[in-house]
């Protein structure tokens, strides 16, 4: 007992040595949230909760870190900690060093297996990272991964130690804008619309325990109109004889339907008469119990939600193709999400931080969000999934664009990109699409942005639209315009305007506004700043807002079915948010904002 106590305070010592050497870095403004973080349980909240299990274990936390040129041996020694999952560009990692594309972050921590997890194998998971990442545990390599905005997983269980300590080693490249990866916002000359650069891990990273047998992943598909619910459940074996999935639907303790498959076929589930319907005005989420068994004994169980809603679009008794929700036609109406933060960057510093800025957008009287060129984690989507936000995701930016001429339909020459870089388009856009899948909140892809790495368009929506048919596509916002897609997505700064029209597609203002306000003591850089105007006022934004917002309205009577105001929150040297960077002060008159809002949301109810 004694020599349990010493070994306790021996660690309780270390970790205090640890937080005791931490602090931010540099000078920048920093969120309400930086001074909250807890060391000792980083990112602490369970990180995939659509598909649930009881044993986790968070490697968030102080680990070491080198920078080292490309191509070099694993560093002898270690420059320092590094508080993962923040980048070392960001003020929270302790860090705020640039990588650069010539140099590599090593990172490293050792960890135990809970006493319990015996019998187990182990799952080592990464939220993201950005964005080639080579992984080794004692000292084996144990898998690789590019991308830098999708979950990956790896079975580490034949690395471990028998008992006792283990190491675990992260070697990440990311070449930022001189690569031809989605990168989104990063560039390494930030300034203006373009945003500081993003390296190595920015998610949480965890542990857990599975059987050999076990759930991979899960695919989620409601159909209202026949009353079905599908759920894939794929397991990680390689051959799916002799497995068996079972799927309870759950309204709180009650039982309302269950549905069996065998050989790894898709769950059909007949649910009830009177199911109730997903919405922004009801976003209610039925919870499932999956379970995986081999030969009839349960090898896996995890829990997850699951929404009956069905994204479409249709022509109104005039003749105008509308989007709708639940065969409803609905404006979806929402602002231009970046999600950046000026101490995290990629990364908000806490759970609250980041459900602060989708709080404030529900205050705010919007049903939807864009997420520009950024893919979140897990938990922001179950937020809207279960607060009822519409989400269009964008695929993040990469390589270079061709001529862009928005204004009327394109006649150029598209650019062709590299074999690679098209490849490496390719294998991204579809782990983004099966990553967000099963989220109800998410209604509408959007493969291309204005024409930044626009390629092949036909092709690339086409594929989007077949992959995924339960979603509408927006093939470019703002971009190229092709006659394919659901979609024609028009940016205009920074008053609307409706200065194309498709008869066969549902129209929108994918970007518009970009009020600016800059706040002083909340600014980034308070000798650069920008918007697209400039007002130096609440009232005098406010009035700006709602002035757009009123001939937006107008619009909507001619066609417009969604519309994107830019932005959620000031961004580096970007003062048009409706939030400061800081998240400190909203810049304008929230009660004004949030009835002109409404009106928006429901100017197409019946």
């Amino acid at each position: 007992m004694k020599k349990f106590l010493l070994l306790s305070a021996l660690a309780v010592s270390a970790l205090c040595a640890s937080a005791d050497s931490y602090s931010p870095a540099g000078d920048k403004i920093r969120s309400a949230w930086a001074d909250s973080i807890d060391l000792g349980n980083v990112r602490g909240e369970y990180p995939r909760p659509i598909m649930e299990r009881t044993a986790w274990k968070n490697l968030n936390g102080l680990w070491d870190y080198a920078i080292t040129p490309v191509g070099k041996p694993a560093p002898a020694t270690w420059q320092g900690e590094i508080l993962v999952p923040f980048c070392p560009e960001s003020s929270l990692s302790g860090v705020g060093k640039r990588v650069g594309d010539d140099n590599e972050i090593w990172y490293r921590r050792s960890f135990t297996v809970p006493k319990d997890w015996k019998g187990k194998n182990v799952m080592l998971n990464f939220g993201a990272v950005d964005w080639k990442c080579d992984v080794w545990v004692n000292g084996a390599l144990v898998g690789s991964h590019t991308g830098g905005y999708t979950p990956f997983s790896l079975d580490i269980t034949e690395a471990l130690a028998p008992k006792g300590d283990n190491t675990l080693t992260v070697r990440v490249w990311d070449p930022t804008d001189r690569g031809p990866q989605p990168r989104g916002k990063q560039v390494n000359r930030p300034g203006g619309i373009w945003y500081t650069p993003v390296t190595g891990i920015w998610q949480t990273v965890w542990l857990e325990p599975v059987a050999e047998k076990h759930i991979a992943s899960l695919r989620t598909l409601s159909d209202i109109d026949k009353g079905k619910l599908t759920v894939t459940v794929n397991p990680s074996a390689q051959s799916s004889a002799g497995l068996s999935a079972t799927v309870k639907v759950m309204d709180g303790t009650k039982t309302v339907a269950t549905g069996k498959s065998v050989n790894g076929m898709p769950v059909e589930i007949d649910m009830p008469e009177g199911f109730r319907l997903w919405s922004p005005d009801d976003p209610f989420l039925y919870d499932l119990e999956i379970t995986l068994s081999d030969k009839g004994k349960v090898v896996d169980r995890v829990k997850s939600y699951a929404a009956m809603r069905k994204i479409s679009k249709a022509r109104d008794k005039n003749g105008v193709v509308r989007m709708q929700l639940n065969n409803k036609d609905i404006f979806q109406f929402g602002p231009l999400d970046q999600g950046w933060w000026p101490d995290g960057l990629y990364t908000a510093p806490t759970y609250n931080a980041m459900v602060y800025d989708l709080e404030k957008t529900k205050d705010l009287g919007f049903n939807m969000i864009r997420k520009h060129v950024k893919v979140e984690p897990a938990t922001w989507y179950t937020w809207c999934d279960r607060n009822g936000i519409l989400v269009w995701q964008d695929m993040p930016n990469g390589d270079q664009g061709p001529q862009w001429q928005n204004r009327n339909y394109f006649n150029g020459t598209e650019k062709t990109r590299s074999a690679e870089s098209e490849a490496i388009y390719r294998k991204e856009w579809k782990e983004i699409m099966d990553y967000l899948y099963s989220y109800p909140c998410v209604a509408v892809w959007v493969p291309f942005n204005e024409a930044w790495g626009q390629f092949k368009t036909q092709e690339i929506t086409e594929w989007t639209m077949s992959y995924d048919p339960s979603r509408l596509v927006n093939p470019a916002s703002g971009g190229n315009f092709y006659t394919v897609g659901d979609i024609l997505d028009l940016h205009n700064y920074p008053g609307p305007d409706m200065y194309l029209y498709d008869a066969q597609r549902a129209n929108v203002l994918g970007e518009f506004g970009g009020i600016g306000y800059p706040v002083k003591g909340h600014l980034w850089d308070p000798d650069r700043n920008w918007g697209y105007i400039r007002f130096e006022s609440p009232k005098a934004v406010t009035d700006e807002y709602v002035k757009y917002a009123e001939q937006l309205l107008r619009l909507v009577e001619r066609g417009f079915t969604g519309a994107v105001y830019t932005q959620t929150t000031d961004v580096e040297e970007e003062v048009n948010g409706f939030l400061t960077y800081d998240r400190k002060l909203v810049k304008m008159e929230e009660d004004r904002v949030r009835d002109i809002n409404r009106r928006l949301t429901k100017s197409l109810d019946k």
